[in-house]
């Protein structure tokens, strides 16, 4: 990969890196330094990259790096809780985006990255599959999973 298809990388590809990282880590910073981090891996690795193959790397490196973030996030919050204790409110005080959110929130990790992966970012489960190692059945499985939830 050369300088210019790197910047051209760049160009393309850091919004969607970094709403990827954002919906997963849930902190801008966070997702911030992640999309660095991806990106900086890419130019060590740009001589054996292809540029072909650039876009499905930084997903691949971007969900790692945000899986070992949320990893050291929990280590170091080892209290927090997943669901908050709200009973008060109803559901005629939320909008439909902070309902499915919220339900997002929720899911397992793996199935909340497959689903967002999917239908956020548009990817085939082929391309999922290489982005989180799982194969295509598995993908289908886990998306299936997390819509029915």
């Amino acid at each position: 990969m050369t300088v210019g298809e790197f910047n051209k990388c760049v160009d393309l590809y850091s919004d969607g890196i970094y709403r990827f990282a954002l919906k997963l880590l849930k902190s801008a910073e966070l997702a911030q330094d992640n999309v660095q981090d991806s990106f900086e891996r890419l130019w060590v690795r740009h001589s054996d990259v292809d540029f072909g193959k650039a876009k499905s790397y930084l997903f691949t490196t971007s969900y790692n790096a945000s899986i070992d973030t949320i990893r050291k996030e929990k280590r170091k919050t080892e209290s927090a809780t997943l669901i908050n204790n709200e009973t008060s409110g109803t559901i005629a005080n939320f909008d439909v985006k902070q309902i499915i959110d919220k339900a997002v929130d929720l899911l397992p990790e793996v199935q909340k990255t497959v689903l967002m992966l999917r239908d956020y970012e548009g990817y085939s489960y082929d391309e999922i599959g290489e982005i989180t190692g799982l194969s295509e059945s598995q993908v289908k499985v886990y998306i299936y999973r997390a819509r029915l939830f």
